[in-house]
């Protein structure tokens, strides 16, 4: 098909022109930052090549990412003659468009890490939310008409899902269930108090102003505190990953945003129902009330059985390990549109999903389906994010604002108390159910964090058109953007001036896992002894349905671990495999340190062949980290410890090996030695040697050994029985040698 001739598009260089301040961070930043507006020029072209009659209004929008398409390709004309070359534009305009999009919106999230200094002082969703801004201006002032704007649809069933999918996924499950309580506590009872809270005051501001803002019911003002109280975990997250607070107040902010979207949608949805009804009763709010917890507990129930079902399903991917990740990230979907078939809660589904399925997916998967299930979850999130606030800047070039001063200051300044005034009353009651009371440095980060972003922006859009639509569009734009602008820019400074404790910088070893277990199994304990059923004692209890039951049935019987040791440590080695970015890198201690002389090097490998020579010398098998067998034959063949005699003797015997020592002297420099060499890595196995029988005789027959303890040789050649095995020839290369 021969597409007819575009009409002219303005190409005049000014109108994408980067600001005077670019040239301040060199030619590599001018080419980061103008990769994006030469994409920017191209997507307008591709906009440009539909002709204006043909361009729908901007909440026609396809579902696939919510922006501006063709309804149908223009009409055919049979060409007179072949043509060599043609375009056909509309043929591939909706993924063409998609593409760019993306791509776009990679590039200004690369062209922010590379940007220098600016990532220590603007997070990254102020500076993308700008780029949307400034693309979506652009985009107005050429087509002299809206930009395309992001459908709701396509945000609750595209973009958000990845996000929560993601933030389930890699969820620190034993923080999360340790602050579960306060986490509700904050998530149901602060998020209504925030709803009746912001609704019923702006109601009374609307009572005031009668002239302006007469026309707003009680109803519409609830339906709007319930979306404006929406605390997005996309920007929270955005925010606090790179400020790398404790986790203990990571938690509960990330914990209470993510739960807190599952009832804000709920309460949203019952308001809206009440609004479609003629008159609202007792009766209904009471089933109103009823619906909320059925929502809830449908959508945990949703994700619970998607997520044994893909754990079962995982089991059997041993012979085909290429399509294992696959089933991770269909579950995961499939249980949020489910919830959202059945009206239930989506974002609550998919996180059960996550959570229930993790320990078993990684347990029967491959470690390369799991970085392929890690990686792809990261990417997947980190785009749709990136496009969420893209879209946020640009779809604020629109024309349908609508001002008013005192609903816009009246909203912003109620959202600001209310949440601080519940964060703070509630906060006072956990505390007193809590071990680890929450500081009130920390409750004023909870309060102070509570960033709104697409949640509300994509609510907002879905309200039923009466005269105030416009004004509710406004002020939750006018919210969005100072809570991420303002508070986001702020909030660092803030941690940093009041001193909030930060995140631990290195990952947990072995033995701190393990001693936490210990404590955990101590505790649990205590609690049965003394008749308290706490959190220790239903996790004590879980964990023995989940080994007795649950990873019997959902594991392969050839991936299940032995050891609850070994399980920690596959853990943390699937963690460090990882990598967590929010961790700071360590620095390497030996990075500074000085090169070792060569006489330091010679006494090093002079100690060392000491040690290790006494070390071979030893009838017990070297211990091993690796192998922790135990030989039966030197325990058949051992001798009855003897007790240890007087240091001042001439002779002494050792009293598991029954070998001849040597005096005072030479024992203490002996000892002096090979406590100079503490925690040695290098681990010396040797094959077990049968025992000297008689070592009296040998003891009293042997002659002291008249040579100095600093020798290499430490016993005599004529004392070496006539059964022992040949010595090993060791050889020690040092690491400074290795660099010389």
């Amino acid at each position: 098909m021969c597409a007819a001739r575009p009409p002219p598009v303005s190409t005049n260089p000014q109108s994408y022109s980067l600001p005077p301040l670019l040239s301040q961070h060199g030619c590599r930043m001018a080419a980061l930052w103008t990769l994006p507006l030469l994409l920017s020029g191209c997507l307008l072209g591709c906009l440009a090549l539909t002709p204006p009659d043909e361009l729908p209004q901007p909440h026609n929008l396809p579902p696939l990412l919510g922006f501006n398409g063709s309804d149908g390709g223009p009409s055919v004309d049979l060409p007179m003659a072949l043509r060599v070359f043609s375009v056909d534009y509309h043929h591939v305009q909706a993924p063409f468009e998609i593409v760019l999009w993306i791509m776009l919106a990679s590039l200004a999230k690369l062209g922010f890490h590379w940007s220098g200094r600016v990532p220590a002082v603007v997070p990254e969703s102020c500076v993308l939310i700008m780029v949307g801004l400034l693309v979506g201006g652009v985009i107005y002032g050429v087509r002299h008409s809206a930009p395309p704007t992001l459908s709701a649809d396509a945000f609750f069933l595209f973009l958000l899902p990845p996000i929560v999918l993601d933030a389930g996924y890699f969820l620190p499950g034993r923080l999360f269930f340790e602050n579960l309580g306060t986490i509700l506590w904050y998530a149901v009872l602060g998020t209504l108090w925030n709803v009746l809270g912001i609704g019923l005051s702006l109601y009374g501001v609307c009572l005031l102003a009668q002239s302006s803002l007469g026309d707003v019911s009680l109803l519409h003002c609830l339906l709007f505190g319930s979306l404006i109280a929406a605390v997005d975990p996309v920007a929270v997250l955005s925010v606090f990953q790179e400020m790398h607070v404790n986790e203990q107040l990571h938690i509960l902010v990330f914990g209470e945003s993510l739960l807190n979207d599952a009832v804000t949608v709920v309460l949203y949805k019952l308001f809206e129902s009440f609004l479609r009804l003629p008159s609202v009763s007792g009766l209904d709010v009471l089933l109103g009330g009823c619906r909320v917890v059925v929502v809830g507990l449908g959508g945990l129930c949703v994700g619970l059985f998607f997520g044994l079902v893909a754990a079962l399903t995982s089991r059997f991917t041993s012979k085909a390990q290429v399509i294992a990740p696959l089933f991770v990230f269909l579950y995961s979907y499939l249980s949020y549109l489910t919830s959202e078939m059945l009206h239930l809660s989506g974002i609550m589904a998919i996180v059960t999903c996550a959570v229930t399925m993790k320990q078993y997916v990684e347990a029967n998967v491959s470690e390369h389906s799991n970085t392929s299930i890690q990686y792809f979850l990261k990417m997947w999130s980190s785009v749709s994010e990136t496009l969420i606030f893209i879209f946020l800047g640009v779809s604020t070039i629109q024309d349908v604002h609508m001002w008013s001063w005192p609903f816009v200051c009246s909203t912003l300044l109620l959202c600001l108390i209310w949440r601080a005034t519940g964060v703070l009353l509630l906060t006072a009651v956990v505390n007193k159910l809590r071990r680890n009371a929450v500081t009130f440095r920390d409750q004023f980060i909870i309060a102070y964090g509570g960033l709104r972003g697409a949640i509300c922006f994509s609510l907002v859009f879905l309200i039923d058109d009466f005269p105030k639509k416009r004004l509710f569009i406004t002020t939750t734009i006018v919210v969005i953007l100072f809570t991420v602008f303002v508070q986001g820019m702020t909030i660092k400074p803030l941690v940093e001036l009041l001193d909030v404790k930060r995140k631990k910088r290195a990952l947990p070893t072995v033995s701190e896992e393990i001693h936490s277990r210990l404590i955990d199994h101590l505790l649990a304990g205590i609690e049965d002894v003394v008749g308290y059923w706490g959190q220790h004692y239903w996790k004590d209890k879980f964990e023995q349905f989940n080994k007795k039951y649950l990873r019997r049935f959902l594991i392969r019987e050839d991936h299940q671990a032995r050891s609850s040791i070994l399980r920690v440590y596959q853990e943390l080695e699937r963690r460090e495999q990882r990598g967590d970015e929010e961790a700071p890198p360590l620095v390497d201690p030996r990075s500074h340190s000085r090169l070792l002389l060569p006489e330091e090097m010679d006494s090093i490998r002079r100690i060392l062949s000491r040690n290790l020579q006494n070390f071979n010398n030893k009838q017990t098998p070297a211990y091993s980290r690796h192998t922790l067998h135990q030989d039966t034959t030197m325990d058949r063949t051992r001798k009855p410890l003897h007790r240890h005699q007087s240091l001042g003797e001439r002779h002494t015997y050792n009293t598991i090996t029954h070998w001849p020592q040597v005096e005072d002297g030479e024992f203490s420099e002996s000892h002096r030695v090979r406590a100079g060499l503490s925690r040695s890595h290098t681990v010396c196995s040797i094959s077990p040697r049968p025992v000297l029988q008689d070592s009296s005789a040998s003891a009293q027959t042997a002659p002291a050994d008249p040579r100095p303890a600093g020798d290499d040789q430490v016993f005599p050649q004529h004392q070496v029985p006539a059964r022992r095995t040949p010595k090993k020839q060791l050889s020690f290369v040092l690491e400074n040698e290795k660099q010389q």
